[in-house]
């Protein structure tokens, strides 16, 4: 998701790929690092030309999935401003954060920061370089202050815990400071108590920073245990500007603690932190078996171990250094969400405000992750998605409804009901391990039943909590076969977006031999088609009386009433469910094709953002898969660099990654709940995707032969030894283990995938 993007200029652009080829010529290589992990670059989209525009990531240290992360915080994060830019040149402080996308807030974080020297502000910073960092999935380092006086900062983590530890220099008053609680509401009461003999300091933040966004959660709070292996020579609170020597706790919603040491030049205090959203208590037993004992360089090796076997899935050979870099950093951003937000058997729910027991993920970026993030987990990390759909499923039944953008409740962002996709994509693709029945239930009442006030409520986006939004606009799209301009906000995209997720539905509705509702969604499924006008060639607003809304179209406009994120251009392509009808609709191949390249060629094409993000694809469609070769080969030149403002959009919890894995192997998930991936141009000469869980028949394996910077175009291509007529091939290839061979070459073929059919 981005509400954002802008286009960086020509010349900049221009550079960067000079600068990129010449790192091609001379890194080209079948050599590849011993572990996958010494190939990311945690940097990588932690910066860009604007404030908002750019890949919205951080440094992360965590692992797989886990539920805090840990990076440098060099400036206050809130809705739209991450903790971490690489712009910056001061430390603030080393938080445990939960925020799961720049466009998202965070909730129940903590930070810690060491300063040495009289504590004049309880919020200190210190100046630090680049050159003095070192990042990882698994550990972070860096020395902050001035010369002579550096500080020196280590950090490593598990699933729920941070371990870290600060080199002091030689100092009577060197202290570590605890940020507990800093929000902007007023009725936030964060806490923080310090138990010296225990060298504790314990506390919770309830803070929610997309609070006004969902209904209250009076029992939410995220809780740390932090535990010093040395005695503290001094502790005390405090509460916004004000420092309290010696006293015990506090509580406010801008409040923090510290512990004093007297150290030696190079005296290293360790700090381990324990985080839950149950309990004190469960923070200190989470700490207590994920970090039991004081062995910092342990936990930095389990997470390279645990890191490597993730990353470690998909193996790849050949292409250039930046091309393994972006592919394994893609890799690490998308092995990070949906986190895991169960404890041990237990997880505090954010949907009824109560403590259950079961296997529970959160921060869910629906409208994004359909696409290829949640396909990708399919493939590499088959045995955690029941638990993924399991969560969304018992978000229904604890809340109502499952989320559309759970953070880590409802927020009412975005639009469409996605969960619907995630769990029939699954399902299609033989992940069956989940409630079928509960599941139906829950897409169905998606399907069928309207938000509450759906006529007397717009939907803005963004708007403050009054019900669950749902289908916003659901009503008048049952009654009207559409979403109208005048009643209902970004009324086309709904539509088209309600459509397909009627498709979705419909995969579950047979499924549960419900074959009654799959009639009915599947016609519902063909609903975009009342928003094409002939006449102007493009998905238009239509009101509520059937007359297209003339006031506000403009078919040049890249923002305009009607659209998500976008305008006519940026939806005009957006039916995955049915590709052969909208060929059709459009006036068939030639003519598909020719408004397809207008998209690309007249610079309408936005990958920086996710509607878009099968549209290279579609030449796969009308005879023309040479043109996606050329796009796709094209996008991942440009588009993801190895530098830290490489990415050209939001990561949006790992899409704009698993589009840059899929495509780099040479094949992408058109239309997720369906068994159908169209076939691109790989980068690598191989790939390897080790199938785990209940795809155990043997690896998958792309060779793309003779394939180079210049070699981009298919000749031919094999499954197992058996020629492939057409750029498409199934699930159950994959899932069999199998071999796809491509023959690539300086020219297009454009008699190889001319049939232009799905498989």
């Amino acid at each position: 998701m981005t509400t954002k993007h802008t286009r960086r200029s020509s010349a900049r652009t221009a550079a960067l790929l000079i600068v990129c080829l010449v790192l091609n010529l001379f890194g080209r290589t079948t050599a590849r690092a011993a572990d996958p992990i010494d190939e990311v670059n945690v940097m990588i989209g932690t910066t860009g030309p604007s404030v908002y525009d750019y890949g919205g990531m951080i440094p992360g240290v965590a692992v797989p999935f886990g539920m805090t992360h840990w990076t440098a915080r060099t400036r206050e994060n809130k809705i739209s401003v991450y903790s971490y830019n690489h712009k910056d040149t001061t430390i603030r402080g080393f938080i445990g954060t939960h925020q799961p996308a720049i466009w998202m807030g965070d909730y129940g974080q903590v930070s810690l920061m060491p300063y040495s020297g009289e504590l004049k502000t309880p919020e200190p910073t210190l100046p630090f370089r680049h050159e003095d960092e070192r990042a990882a999935p698994n550990y972070y380092s860096v020395k902050m202050g001035e010369q002579g006086r550096q500080i020196g900062a280590e950090l490593t983590a598990t699933t729920r815990a941070g371990f870290l530890r600060f080199r002091f220099p030689a100092s009577d008053a060197s202290h570590v400071i605890v940020t507990a609680c800093k929000s902007e509401a007023e009725n936030v009461q964060g806490f923080v108590q310090v138990n010296a003999a225990a060298r504790e300091i314990v506390g919770y933040n309830p803070d929610r920073m997309s609070a006004h966004l969902g209904p209250p959660l009076p029992n939410f709070r995220g809780y740390f245990v932090i535990q010093f292996d040395k005695p503290f020579a001094s502790s005390g609170t405090w509460k916004g500007d004000a420092i309290s020597a010696g006293r015990a706790q506090e509580s406010g919603r801008h409040v923090g603690a510290y512990a004093q040491f007297k150290t030696a030049e190079g005296e290293v205090v360790g700090v381990k932190v324990g985080t839950s959203f149950i309990s004190l208590e469960q923070a200190r037993e989470n700490l207590r078996r994920e970090i039991p004992a004081w062995d910092f360089e342990r936990v930095k090796a389990d997470g390279r171990r645990v890191w490597n076997e993730a990353l470690g899935k998909i193996a790849v050979e050949g292409g250039s250094r930046d091309e393994r870099v972006n592919f394994y950093t893609a890799m690490y951003h998308s092995l990070l969400f949906p986190r895991t937000f169960s404890e041990y058997g237990r997880y505090y729910s954010a949907f009824d405000d109560k403590i259950h027991n079961g296997v529970s993920y959160n921060d869910y970026s629906l409208w994004d992750t359909f696409r290829a993030e949640h396909p990708l987990l399919i493939l590499i990390e088959p045995e955690r998605v029941p638990g993924m759909i399991t969560s969304l499923v018992q978000m229904y039944e604890e809340g109502g409804w499952m989320p559309m953008w759970p953070n880590p409740t409802y927020t009412g962002i975005m639009i469409g009901t996605h969960a619907d996709s995630v769990i029939a994509d699954a399902y299609v693709k033989g992940i069956g391990d989940f409630d079928l029945k509960k599941a139906y239930e829950a897409t169905r009442k998606d399907a069928f039943t309207p938000p509450d006030g759906d006529t007397k409520s717009r939907w803005l986006d963004r708007a403050l909590w009054t019900s669950f939004e749902a289908r916003g606009g659901l009503t008048y799209y049952m009654q009207l076969g559409y979403v109208p301009q005048d009643r209902t906000d970004e009324s086309v995209s709904r539509t088209l977006e309600f459509a397909y997720d009627d498709f979705c539905v419909a995969q579950l509705a047979k499924a549960a031999g419900r074959m009654d509702d799959y009639a009915v969604l599947m016609k519902r499924s063909k609903n975009y088609r009342n928003l094409y006008d002939p006449a102007k060639g493009f998905m238009r607003p239509r009101l509520a009386d059937g007359r297209w809304d003339e006031e506000s179209w403009n078919s040049k406009a890249e923002r305009m009433p009607g659209f998500t994120e976008g305008g006519p251009w940026t939806y005009l392509f957006c039916v995955m469910q049915d590709v052969p009808g909208m060929v059709e609709l459009v006036g068939g191949p030639e003519k598909f094709a020719a408004k397809l390249e207008e998209n690309f060629t007249g610079g309408h094409y936005r990958h920086d953002n996710e509607p878009g993000h099968h549209y290279t694809y579609l030449f796969d469609y009308v005879g023309r898969a040479w043109r996606t070769q050329e796009l796709v080969r094209e996008t991942m030149r440009t588009k993801y660099l190895n530098a830290p403002d490489g990415l050209s959009g939001n990561d949006d919890c790992g899409q704009m990654s698993a589009w840059y894995i899929f495509s780099a192997m040479g094949f992408y998930p058109v239309t997720p709940g369906s068994p159908v991936y169209a076939l691109g141009s790989p980068i690598f000469d191989k790939a390897t995707v080790k199938l785990q869980g209940p795809y155990k028949k043997g690896p998958f394996t792309v060779i793309a032969k003779n394939q180079s910077p210049e070699n981009i175009y298919v000749q031919s291509a094999t499954l197992n030894g058996r020629p492939l007529p057409a750029p498409f091939i199934k699930h159950s290839d994959i899932a069999n283990g199998s071999t796809l061979v491509f023959q690539m070459g300086p020219r297009p073929n454009k008699d190889w995938g001319g049939v232009g059919k799905e498989k």
